[in-house]
């Protein structure tokens, strides 16, 4: 893993700033990780993403739909949370396994929980690792990912 970016935000205004800056600067075809406890602001990331690209979608933590898709902005934001499922195997029985492909994605993935699905995601991508520092207090590490292919 190398380190791009680190970054301390002092509100849930500022972590989705940090967010809707970086949606600037990537085209499509990306994969991010979200690494944090509940309530680390791993939503409120992809919140501040969304409006970055230029969708008023509404964005929520797709804890029991398994992935929000966000439409609208200048491409579909895939919103996984893996949090309930147990296996990589698992993902792959829903079909997850087709937007882990950078070949034929067509948009931007963000996944909370990766550790639940180990193994599936073998492609290069950007870990986001969102550490609470207090109530207010973030510190943000994006680092990239090189993968298993």
């Amino acid at each position: 893993m190398n380190q791009i970016l680190k970054v301390i935000t002092n509100s849930a205004d500022e972590t989705m700033l940090v967010a809707e800056k970086l949606a600037k600067t990537v085209g499509k075809s990306v994969i991010f990780t979200l690494v944090g406890d509940l309530g680390a602001g791993k939503t409120h990331f992809v919140k501040g993403f969304v409006k970055g690209i230029g969708s008023n979608n509404l964005v929520t933590s797709p804890t029991f739909t398994l992935l929000n898709i966000y439409e609208g902005g200048k491409v579909p934001v895939y919103h996984f949370d893996m949090y309930r499922l147990s296996s990589k195997e698992e993902a792959e029985e829903l079909g997850f396994a087709e937007y882990f492909d950078l070949s034929s994605l067509d948009g931007i993935v963000f996944v909370e929980w990766p550790s639940q699905v180990e193994g599936l995601i073998n492609c290069p991508h950007i870990e986001i690792k969102i550490d609470k520092i207090d109530d207010n207090k973030r510190q943000i590490i994006l680092s990239s990912v090189l993968g298993d292919k």
